[in-house]
């Protein structure tokens, strides 16, 4: 699920994805462009947290996130990043309206496009182009979520840090080694062998 994200206008970006993955009518597009709100949220800020009922959902613009669950000790564990063209969304939570398990934190300083829940579900209505967008977005998360499973049982640890490298080729110079260690299930000093490892 891609768009064209190197605009540095926001807007711009989001009319180029919909354009990409869910084309309608200009008026849909307009109608919708009047629904999402800039926000700025800092690297260590949450958009969701744990135990908040998720009241919106979020195109990211420009940044990095990631999915993660903490335990009653406080160890965290790294569900998913996310990047630049990609929603950001507790879905479960937000469709029952009912408290998140998870956190989406903020990796970096990032710019979203924030879309307020209540107003998704009356734009949805106008047109089927919406319709189109969602089913792009669950089949989205569906995949992910698919690959995932699969790799953790099927894959052993070296080859999910290789599968990482290859789906974020960009992101081990962006991301702390713990975190990358949580995703791939293993110790920070199994990461580090195995890294030690590939680089000989």
């Amino acid at each position: 699920m891609k768009g064209n994200t190197n605009s540095s206008d926001p807007l711009k970006n989001f009319r180029n994805f919909l354009t990409f993955v869910a084309p309608g009518p200009e008026e849909e597009t307009e109608t919708f462009l009047k629904l999402l709100k800039p926000v700025r949220i800092y690297k260590g800020e949450y958009f969701i947290s744990e135990g908040q009922i998720p009241r919106k959902f979020a195109f990211i613009n420009k940044g990095l996130f990631r999915y993660l669950y903490i335990d009653k000790t406080g160890k965290e564990f790294t569900k998913n990043f996310l990047t630049e063209g990609k929603f950001i969304v507790s879905y479960s939570a937000m469709i029952a309206q009912k408290t998140s398990l998870l956190y989406i934190e903020a990796l970096e300083d990032s710019d979203i496009l924030e879309i307020d829940y209540n107003q998704w579900l009356e734009v949805k209505k106008r047109h089927e182009c919406w319709s189109v967008l969602l089913i792009a977005m669950l089949e989205h998360a569906f995949s992910v979520k698919e690959k995932r499973e699969r790799d953790l049982l099927l894959l052993d640890a070296r080859e999910r840090y290789i599968d990482f490298l290859n789906e974020f080729p960009t992101l081990e110079s962006r991301v702390k080694q713990h975190m990358i260690a949580s995703y791939l299930g293993i110790s920070p000093i199994s990461l580090s062998r195995i890294r030690k490892n590939e680089n000989h």
